[in-house]
């Protein structure tokens, strides 16, 4: 019988597959094409303290191997989501990860406050690292300081264990992950998206209306298990590695490098089904591999 748990600050996952926040909604809107109950966890789209309009079209574009986003975390904010989110996530035997979006660190700690009590949210997934929001996010996720003193905050208030979600747009992946880590997160998640950008030449104009967005897709992924590499082994809580994962090959590449689950992104737009067949992608492998209990692989490269 093969054993897919993984643990992760206490909270232990049935499979270590999750999808990306910011690529599945907060569940419901891929919910007829995925059975929520087969994932690891749902993480939900940035949550913030009031509603968010985003960012003005175009927001989004194709490149090779993927595709820019500068979406600006939109999202209803925390009240809407509280009364139409976490209801319908009650009816599935999953995991629910909440990831928090602000744009200063009193935004941050407003959610968090408000999230505290509520029984459905198992894990905090702190979004220090989005490049498309002007105000606040980069600057947290690149600036040493800053990552430290948000992460204490959100610490401070609350019991829930935090995920600190880390930027690859940094010099030195493994110095901010032992700072997150010093600070006291429970769990770090990375890499979200590569700042890119893309010109139309015909129209010579730039393909999205905020100039950059966020690269995500397969073209990122040996920059990702890179870094997922360098953090797992900086420090000693676990990590959620995510960037251009599509099958479970990929999946399992990024176990070997270090982390104990891993997030699917990108790949939900273009196959809905990406997660399931993700899980079922690592179920061979262990089956084929004759591996009895999925910790074998974690780090073992």
């Amino acid at each position: 019988m093969r054993k897919t748990e993984v643990t992760i600050a206490g909270v232990t996952f049935k499979n270590p597959i999750m999808e990306g926040s910011g690529t599945f909604g907060s569940g419901m809107e891929y919910s007829e094409f995925v059975d929520l109950n087969r994932l690891g966890a749902v993480v939900t789209k940035g949550v913030a303290n009031v509603p968010w309009p985003g960012n003005p079209t175009p927001r989004v574009c194709e490149v090779y191997g993927g595709m820019l986003n500068a979406i600006g975390l939109q999202n209803p904010g925390i009240e809407v989501f509280c009364e139409r989110d976490l209801p319908f996530l009650e009816k599935y035997d999953t995991k629910v990860i909440v990831n928090v979006c602000g744009k200063s660190v009193s935004d941050y700690v407003e959610v968090v406050e408000r999230l505290s009590d509520e029984k459905r949210v198992d894990m905090l997934e702190i979004n220090v690292s989005c490049p498309n929001v002007k105000e606040g996010a980069i600057a947290f996720g690149t600036d040493k300081g800053a990552l430290e003193n948000i992460t204490k905050e959100i610490k401070a208030h609350t019991k829930k264990p935090v995920i600190m979600k880390l930027t690859p747009n940094v010099t030195d992946i493994a110095e901010m992950a032992r700072v997150a880590e010093s600070a006291g997160a429970d769990a770090l998640s990375l890499i979200n998206t590569i700042t890119g950008m893309k010109i139309d030449i015909e129209r010579r104009r730039f393909a999205l209306a905020n100039k950059t967005g966020g690269m995500s897709g397969p073209a990122i992924k040996p920059i990702a298990v890179r870094m997922v590499y360098q953090a797992s082994h900086a420090v000693k809580i676990p990590v959620i590695g995510m960037g251009g994962v599509a099958t479970g090959e990929d999946a399992i590449e990024f176990m070997m490098a270090g982390a104990t689950a891993v997030a699917v992104g990108m790949m939900n737009f273009v196959n809905p089904y990406a997660t399931t067949e993700c899980i079922e992608g690592i179920e061979r492998y262990m089956d084929n591999h004759k591996i009895e209990d999925i910790s074998e692989i974690i780090g073992c490269v």
